[in-house]
């Protein structure tokens, strides 16, 4: 099997057990585009097989989450799953929200948190954090297209809509958010909604798979990346096959190759004049 399950991850699984219970099913190997958190639901691409190759293009992709920064208290991990480290915080009102969100947005330089993934030699930041090691975080430069505010479920709480570039913490927006309005706040839940093409109302709880019912939810690799079609038989097929580059009359970029016979390959680049395959998929 090759190909993708928009699964809608479930609060409180982690992003393994999600990719287990795929690979399970499938009998495949399996691999997860992107994590989220434990405590965050919604869309989580994974890939079947070799459909794998293809994460590089999609982790760039933007994003989509409904966020909940609940004012008052500071945690270690950013979000109400950790520890709380300060208290007392007020919280602030819409206006003084709305007024400072145009300077959250745009290319920023983030810190990400310590209680993360982010490889500091060899050791993952949660590791060293979770042993008392005190270290930094070197700043990184992330997009944030959009952030709006959508409600006010609690009286210390507001949910954000935010769109975003690949590799943007949100935890870290929300610590950002409350140094500029002088306060206090933390991530108290979060829903990704989309994850490039792939839509949170499209996507499928993993209980609800079964190896009778899963390959109805695989989603051909041809039909979400983002590229032109090609076609190739012959003499031309024959050499790209052979992991020689043929010429060409297209226009330098990425395109989806078909074969003769209408079986998906993979990707190919053009570039100056020559074609070759970039990503091969069966």
């Amino acid at each position: 099997m090759t190909g993708f399950v928009n699964i809608d991850k479930a609060q409180g699984a982690s992003s393994a057990r999600e990719v287990a219970i795929v690979k399970r099913l499938t009998g495949s190997p399996c691999g997860h585009m992107g994590t989220l958190d434990p405590m965050a639901s919604g869309v989580l691409p994974i890939g079947i097989g070799n459909a794998c190759r293809l994460f590089d293009y999609f982790l760039s992709k933007r994003k989509t989450y409904l966020a909940t920064f609940r004012f008052g208290a500071a945690y270690d991990t950013l979000d109400t799953t950790g520890t709380e480290v300060a208290s007392g915080g007020r919280v602030p009102g819409e206006e003084e929200i709305e007024a400072i969100l145009p300077s959250l947005t745009g290319e920023i330089m983030q810190i990400p948190p310590k209680y993360s993934a982010k490889n500091i030699g060899g050791k993952r930041g949660y590791e060293l954090a979770r042993a008392g090691v005190d270290f930094e975080l070197a700043p990184k430069k992330v997009s944030i297209y959009g952030i709006s505010l959508v409600s006010r479920p609690s009286p210390s709480e507001y949910n954000f809509r935010i769109e975003c570039g690949g590799g943007t913490y949100v935890r870290s927006i929300c610590r950002d958010m409350a140094e500029k309005l002088g306060t206090l706040a933390a991530m108290s839940a979060l829903v990704r909604e989309q994850s490039g093409p792939f839509a949170l109302k499209d996507a499928v709880k993993s209980c609800n798979l079964t190896k009778d019912n899963i390959s109805s939810y695989i989603i051909p690799a041809q039909s979400v990346l983002p590229f032109d079609d090609i076609f190739v038989d012959g003499e031309q097929q024959k050499k790209l096959l052979n992991g020689m580059s043929v010429p060409t009359d297209l226009a330098d970029g990425i395109y989806k190759i078909f074969l003769g016979d209408g079986t998906f390959y993979g990707s190919g680049i053009a570039q100056s004049g020559r074609l070759k395959v970039k990503t091969k998929l069966c």
